[in-house]
């Protein structure tokens, strides 16, 4: 039996990539086309979901709290799944879900910023239970955290 050679193609594609091709964002930039729209999809101003994402998670997804809140809004898996979430770990899946959340305590609150944080951290049976702000060191510095930073964002948007 005669010999066959077969001739190989031995051309290999090739990819280069160069740290030029690299785009840095700062974390707390990283979300904002997320941020913006769940603010047009929920009508719950940016700068809201904004500071609430920056003091909840420090922009980290995988954020993971001692309790159990995940992502970068740090939804309880209870409150994800009815939320819709199916992923809490995928950034817009976490924004979106917190921010339709902020806008139904925004709702139950009649609109009011410190109730509404309060509810967000220490739930809404809380804030009921004492009709207010509850007496809890953490949920009190939280409110007062967020809403200086809402103010400070007030500041930079008229100074600009």
């Amino acid at each position: 039996m005669p010999t066959q050679l077969v001739k190989l193609n031995t051309t290999r594609a090739t990819v280069s990539v160069s740290i030029t091709d690299f785009l840095a964002v700062k974390p707390e930039l990283a979300y904002d086309h997320l941020i913006d729209e769940a603010s047009a999809t929920y009508g719950v101003d940016a700068a809201l979901i904004k500071a609430v994402m920056r003091t909840e998670s420090a922009f980290n997804p995988v954020a993971q709290s001692p309790a159990g809140a995940q992502g970068l809004m740090q939804l309880m898996p209870d409150l994800a799944l009815e939320m819709g979430v199916t992923d809490v770990f995928d950034p817009r899946q976490n924004i979106m879900a917190g921010a339709k959340y902020l806008r139904q305590l925004l709702d139950a609150t009649s609109g009011s910023i410190p109730l509404t944080l309060a509810s967000y951290n220490a739930g809404p049976g809380n804030v009921a239970r004492y009709k207010g702000i509850p007496p809890f060191a953490e949920t009190r510095n939280y409110v007062k955290k967020i809403t200086a930073l809402l103010a400070e964002d007030e500041r930079h948007a008229a100074t600009d």
